[in-house]
C-alpha cells in the first residue's frame, strides 16, 4: 500500500507542477497581450484560465481520495495537505493573469499602458513568469525555492512601488484612466508574485516541517 501511495503522491505532485507552468505560461502570454494590444492573445489567456480552474479542482479530489483512502501521518500528511493549500494558490496566479488579459482586451484596439511604461510592466510579467517556473522546478525536483523566490518577490514589489510612484508624481503626463489602469494592473502583477512566494513557502514546510523565516 505504500508503494502506491507514493506512486500516487507524486503523480499528484506532477499535477500541481503542470499547473505552475501553466500559470508560468498565462502571464507570459497576458504581459505580451497587455503590451502589444494583442486581442487575439487577450482572448486565448482568458479562455485557457477555465483549465487550470479545472486542474485545481482534479489536485484537491485527487488529495481528498489520498486522504481518505491511505490516511497518511506526519511528512506524508504535510505534503498532501499542500498540494490543497498550493492548488488554489496556483489557480489564483492563472486568475491574475487572466486579470492583466481582461485588461488588454477591454482597451482594445488602443494600448492598455503607456508605451513608457511598457519596458516595467515587460519585466515584471517576466519576473513572474521566471517565479512560476521555479515552483514548478522545486515541486518537481523537491529543492528549497523560497530564498530564491522571496528575492524576486522583493524585485516585483520594488517595480510595484516605483511605478506607483510615477503614475501619482507631479510629472505624470498621461491622463486619469491611464493611472488608474496602470495602477489595477501593477497590483496584479505584485499579487502574484505574493501567490508564488507563498506556495514555495509551504512546499518548504511540506519538505522539512519548518515554515520559513
Amino acid at each position: 500500500m505504500r508503494e502506491g501511495f507514493r506512486s500516487d503522491l507524486q503523480r499528484l505532485t506532477g499535477q500541481l507542477a503542470e499547473m505552475c507552468d501553466a500559470a508560468a505560461s498565462a502571464v507570459r502570454h497576458a504581459t505580451a497581450a497587455l503590451v502589444n494590444a494583442d486581442l487575439v492573445l487577450a482572448q486565448q489567456v482568458i479562455a485557457d484560465d477555465d483549465a487550470l480552474d479545472v486542474q485545481r479542482a482534479r489536485c484537491e479530489e485527487d488529495a481528498y481520495a489520498l486522504l481518505a483512502l491511505q490516511a497518511p501521518v506526519a511528512g506524508d500528511l504535510r505534503r498532501v495537505l499542500a498540494v490543497v493549500y498550493c492548488a488554489d494558490k496556483v489557480e489564483r496566479m492563472g486568475d491574475l493573469a487572466a486579470h492583466i488579459a481582461d485588461t488588454a482586451r477591454f482597451a482594445h484596439p488602443g494600448p492598455a499602458v503607456p508605451a513608457d511604461l511598457a519596458p516595467t510592466f515587460e519585466r515584471m510579467g517576466r519576473l513572474d513568469a521566471e517565479m512560476a517556473e521555479r515552483v514548478a522546478a522545486q515541486i518537481r525536483t523537491g529543492t528549497d525555492g523560497f530564498a530564491e523566490l522571496r528575492q524576486a518577490d522583493e524585485t516585483v514589489d520594488a517595480l510595484h512601488a516605483d511605478l506607483l510612484a510615477t503614475i501619482t508624481g507631479g510629472k505624470w503626463q498621461h491622463d486619469q484612466r491611464a493611472a488608474v489602469t496602470a495602477a489595477l494592473t501593477t497590483r496584479f502583477y505584485e499579487r502574484f508574485a505574493d501567490q508564488a512566494v507563498s506556495v514555495a513557502k509551504r512546499l518548504d514546510f511540506a519538505s522539512s516541517g519548518d515554515l520559513p523565516q
